[in-house]
């Protein structure tokens, strides 16, 4: 190698290090500011007892309600505990009196990923008595699943069953409901004794321009999936998403009926990138949101959106790990965020540079499933690129209608297991993105196979098993 070749080498090395110090400084900075809001409520009224609010948060909404809500309580003159329902054992809740839980339910029923193992080790071990404890429930659901609400009315149930004792009935949320959320707020302002309590803090949409759409799939068995760049209307700064967030859409028609969408890209790239999937209802007419973003909106039309943060998915402390990237369909939307993301800190995003990656920057290794090769491998023309210069040093593309035997990704990886223990020996961090039905479900059962159930749950708890699926 020349020296001009070394010397180059040496320079992206220590560039990437160097970005990656800037990101994981950013990550310890957001990281602190949150643990100072927690540390913030903790010295109220002396001699107040202490109220324990917990969550059990997927993708963020719980976790922003429970903060909100915490915060009131302070305000109040309420002395607040703030955690995650992972991190609360049978312990706390024998020495706690009152407690508030915020809770989503993932899927038709499931706790959220970080609330896995609450729901094994404390819901499923004790029949101790709560006989105590006065609980205030706010489930948070989707009334589309069976199982509206399902993980907090089982956590709820088991909850009453050891003798807690409600302070209000247990108030449901369908898809933000701002008439649940103002009841759960007029029963905080009844268990203080004011009426004054703060509103809450709702995050406003912003207008933004359809920059471009390009439908990626003509020809394909499966429906129509467009992807979309949408930028700030006026010249708008750009907000300060991450790789992993989401946005929520408002569709014409809908006031207030939000849909969330995987962000497909990074701010580097100057936009939001989507990738959607045209969904169609019973009587074959688009859906209401896809239906809009995929054929109603014209380039250059307004979009009502705003981003949320899904700390549930972003990058966190995995910065510098190797990532092993699995999705199905429009799931490929979060995963090529988390790949742009990586390529942005190693000042390698957009380029037009063939360059291989050094060996300084983790791995990634992607794999992929949709129906078929000719019409359903979406950004490949951006993907093979970086298997090529090893930025992903391995793909497995998994098109289940090529052969006569359906194949998926969850085959893939079973075949595979020998690699995936390898490289989560070597540290990688795993993440899942795409359908809760089916994919995600498998794709769980064969890292289980693979790696032993205590071992994956490990990952979760250290977070590096990240899922978003829906």
């Amino acid at each position: 190698m020349s020296s001009e070749k070394i010397v180059y080498t040496l320079a992206t090395v220590l560039c990437y290090a160097l970005l990656c110090g800037v990101v994981a400084w950013q990550y310890r900075n957001r990281e602190r500011a949150a643990q100072r809001r927690v540390e913030a409520l903790l010295p109220a009224t002396p001699g107040v007892p202490t109220w324990w609010v917990t969550y059990a948060s997927q993708t963020g909404q719980a976790e922003e309600l429970a903060l909100q809500t915490a915060q009131a309580l302070h305000v109040a003159g309420v002395s607040v505990r703030l955690a995650p329902l992972g991190q609360i054992s049978l312990p706390d809740l024998q020495q706690a009196h009152h407690l508030l839980c915020i809770a989503s339910t993932y899927g038709e029923g499931d706790p959220p990923d970080s609330a896995v193992s609450f729901a094994r080790q404390v819901m499923a071990g004790t029949d101790a008595s709560l006989s105590h404890l006065h609980v205030g429930m706010l489930a948070l659901g989707d009334k589309t699943y069976a199982q509206f609400c399902g993980f907090g009315r089982a956590l709820d149930q088991w909850l009453m069953a050891r003798g807690a004792q409600p302070l209000f009935e247990r108030i449901e949320v369908d898809k933000s409901d701002p008439a649940a959320l103002q009841h759960w707020r007029r029963q905080l302002g009844h268990l203080v004794g004011t009426s004054d309590l703060p509103e809450w803090e709702v995050p406003t949409l912003e207008a933004w321009s359809l920059r471009a759409r390009r439908h990626l799939n003509p020809g394909s068995a499966g429906e129509e999936v467009h992807h979309l760049e949408l930028v700030p209307e006026g010249g708008a700064t750009l907000p300060d998403w991450q790789a992993g967030d989401l946005v929520q859409v408002e569709a014409p028609g809908a006031p207030g009926a939000l849909r969330d969408y995987s962000i497909a890209s990074v701010p580097q790239d100057g936009a939001v990138h989507l990738l959607v999937r045209q969904t169609r209802r019973p009587d074959g007419t688009p859906g209401q949101a896809s239906g809009w973003l995929t054929q109603g909106v014209d380039l250059g039309g307004k979009v009502m959106l705003r981003t949320r943060a899904h700390s549930g998915f972003r990058i966190g402390d995995n910065a510098d790990r190797p990532l092993i990237l699995i999705g199905n369909g429009t799931g490929l939307a979060g995963l090529r965020s988390h790949i742009r993301g990586r390529l942005a800190a190693a000042g390698r995003l957009n380029s037009t540079q063939q360059v291989l990656r050094p060996t300084a920057v983790a791995p990634m290794w992607l794999l992929f499933g949709e129906r078929n090769a000719t019409c359903d491998a979406h950004y490949r023309e951006e993907i093979d690129p970086w298997a090529q210069q090893a930025w992903l040093t391995r793909v497995d593309w998994v098109f289940s209608r090529d052969q006569a035997q359906r194949r998926y990704v969850q085959h893939v990886l079973k075949e595979s297991g020998d690699a995936v223990r390898a490289w989560v020996s070597d540290g990688a961090a795993v993440y899942v993105c795409g359908s809760l039905e089916g994919m995600a479900g498998e794709v769980d059962q064969a890292l289980q196979t693979i790696l032993g159930e205590p071992t994956l749950q490990h990952l979760a708890t250290e977070g590096r098993y990240r899922r978003d699926v829906y």
